[in-house]
This record gives C-alpha cells, structure tokens and sequence, in this order.
C-alpha cells in the first residue's frame, strides 16, 4: 500500500519517464497531492496497465494540489546527457508547481538540489510514496500521448507501440530507414554502432 512520506509537510513527488528511450524527449513530473488523497490503483506507472495510467491521469490532475510537467527534447539530451535532462526536467516540473513544496521526494539516487528545498532520493519510490507514483504516471502519460502524436510524422518505427524504446522491432527501423530528427544522437541506436554517420 502506497503511503504519504511525511504528515503536515507540504510534499512534491518527481519522477521521469523515458530515460532509456531511443528517439523523444525525457518528460518529467511534480505533483503535490492533498493529505486526505487516497486511491486504490495508484502505483509505479510500470506496474499499471495502459488502461489504469489512462484512467489515473485526469484523477490525478483534478485532485492534485498543483502538478508541472517538462518534456527535456533530444537536442538537450545530447548536450547536457540523459542524467542532467532528466533532472533538469524535474526541476523545470517544480518550477511550475503553484504551490511552493516544503520538501520533495526524488524517485531515484540522484538529484540536484532544487532551491533551498530539502529533498531526498528514494531507490524505487515510485513504488512507496503517492506523491512520486502519481509524478510517474503523470510523466509516462504525458510522453506517451506526445509520442504517439510524432509517430504520425514517422510511423515506420511504431513509436504508437514502443514509445521510442530500443525494442528490436525500433532498431530494425532504424536500420532500415536511418534516423529521424527525434532520435537522440548520442544514445547507441544499434548494438553494433561505434560512431553514427551524421
């Protein structure tokens, strides 16, 4: 059973989605969830069907206390690297939290810290904490509904199916069609790739 982390303490929960895609951006969320918020299916997006993220989203966005989104883009990915694109998406999802958190609770072991906020990092706590699994969810849906739009423009890699994933069925895409403008250049896109010819 998920739980709050602390009691009369103003939280927001972080978390990413699509770190070890191929191809889109890293989207990043922050939520502030009310103290009386409870909800039987909320978990890790991971372990929830497609169906329970879809009906979990427009839950979560109406009884949120506030919540941000960020999709950091495959241009910053391959200036900065995955690990600061994804914390700097958490902090831009911070920033647009309506409410100033008093902590923040960080899916994952790293972090940078945002402000004078303290925070903590916590091994899989989107599976703990209500606060990070609704930012988990609310960051997997966002990326998959702006990933399912740009499979329209380049349907030869179904992101519709693998969100941009290295699936076989992307690489071989990728084989076969090169890449797109949405591929991350510097993520190894075929297994035997050394350098990409650009």
């Amino acid at each position: 059973m998920l739980k709050h982390y602390l009691h009369k303490i103003l939280e927001a929960g972080t978390d990413e989605a699509g770190r070890g895609c191929l191809a889109g951006p890293v989207t990043a969320a922050a939520v502030i969830l009310p103290e009386t918020f409870t909800n039987d299916i909320l978990n890790d997006s991971k372990q929830l069907s497609v169906l329970h993220r879809d009906l979990l989203r427009p839950v979560l966005e109406e009884q949120a206390v506030c919540y941000g989104i960020c999709h950091v883009f495959e241009e910053e990915i391959d200036e900065i690297n995955i690990l600061n694109a994804s914390i700097t998406g958490m902090h831009r999802a911070i920033e647009q939290l309506s409410v100033v958190p008093e902590f923040i609770l960080v899916d994952g072991n790293r972090f940078k810290p945002y402000g004078k906020i303290p925070h903590e990092c916590i091994i899989k706590g989107d599976s703990k904490y209500m606060s990070i699994a609704a930012a988990s969810v609310l960051a997997k849906t966002h990326r998959d509904a702006y990933m399912d739009k740009i499979h329209e423009e380049f349907p030869m890699y179904n992101w519709k199916r693998n969100k941009g994933y290295p699936t076989k069925e992307h690489r071989e895409a990728i084989r076969k069609y090169g890449i797109s403008k949405y591929h991350r250049k510097s993520f190894r896109l075929l297994p035997e790739q050394l350098k990409l010819d650009l």
